[in-house]
């Protein structure tokens, strides 16, 4: 990919989220990025809102879809969208106010950099998180290790990556992926199975006291769960090829 090719959006996934979401879309419209807001069945306030924000700004794209799905199928239907539009690679933010844009501009350097590798963040907690949310992660990072035979992938939840589209649109044609949070974790082991380049960030994330967020703890991490055990399963039978991939290439790379 040459440097005239690569053209950069963002996905914004939404579900109610009417509180930071003009800041966000503004503050990535002006990071140089257009807007794909994708409105995953949201209530009629919040849906007026994107009516606004897509008619009074140049460059946000709109994507409607007719029920809540979860994240992870808006964020499938905003990637499928970004690819059909032209674009090349899609930020992926959160819409709850959770990640820093300030971020925007370092990551999708990266991308420029290495235009066929997934730009995936890391996060850099303040002390907003909840404990409960903190400590969780553990146990996936602790899943995530065991199904990818390394420790490469520093943290497999964070929603704030970049993705080449076309990379990233034909592995999920081939692997149907999980639609509400465990979407990001499946992503990235399958992405890693693949063979296909990684790049990490840090990036900061807070949990904003007026800020919604639509993780539930116990729904949530029960589908988590049920995808780390199905991707084991799945490991399982990709075992030779994960095992001659580490004597190829000694260390933890893919």
């Amino acid at each position: 990919m040459t440097a005239e090719n690569f053209r950069a959006c963002a996905v914004l996934p939404v579900y109610n989220h009417p509180a930071v979401l003009e800041r966000t879309v503004d503050d990535l419209l002006g990071s140089g990025l257009p807007v794909v807001l994708v409105d995953d069945g949201s209530d009629a306030l919040c849906r007026a809102l994107m009516d606004t924000i897509a008619a009074g700004r140049g460059q946000v794209h709109l994507v409607r879809r007719p029920a809540n799905g979860g994240k992870g199928a808006a964020v499938k239907d905003g990637l499928r969208a970004a690819l059909a539009l032209g674009f090349s690679h899609a930020l992926q933010i959160d819409a709850d106010g959770q990640h820093d844009t300030v971020d925007v501009e370092p990551f999708i350097g990266i991308a420029r950099r290495r235009p066929r590798a997934l730009v995936a963040g890391y996060p850099a907690y303040d002390a907003s998180v909840p404990r409960h949310r903190y400590y969780a992660r553990y146990a996936t990072h602790v899943w995530v290790w065991i199904n990818t035979l390394s420790t490469r992938i520093r943290d497999a939840m964070c929603g704030f990556r970049v993705y080449p589209l076309a990379e990233a649109c034909a592995l999920l044609d081939r692997h149907p992926m999980g639609s509400r949070m465990e979407f990001d974790v499946e992503f990235i082991v399958r992405w890693q199975w693949a063979g296909l380049p990684l790049e990490q960030r840090q990036t900061r994330v807070t949990y904003p006291e007026d800020g919604i967020s639509h993780f539930r703890l116990w729904r949530d991490n029960v589908l988590i769960s049920g995808t780390h055990a199905r991707l084991f399963l799945t490991m399982l039978t990709r075992l030779p090829t994960l095992l001659a991939r580490r004597l190829r290439r000694p260390g933890n790379a893919p």
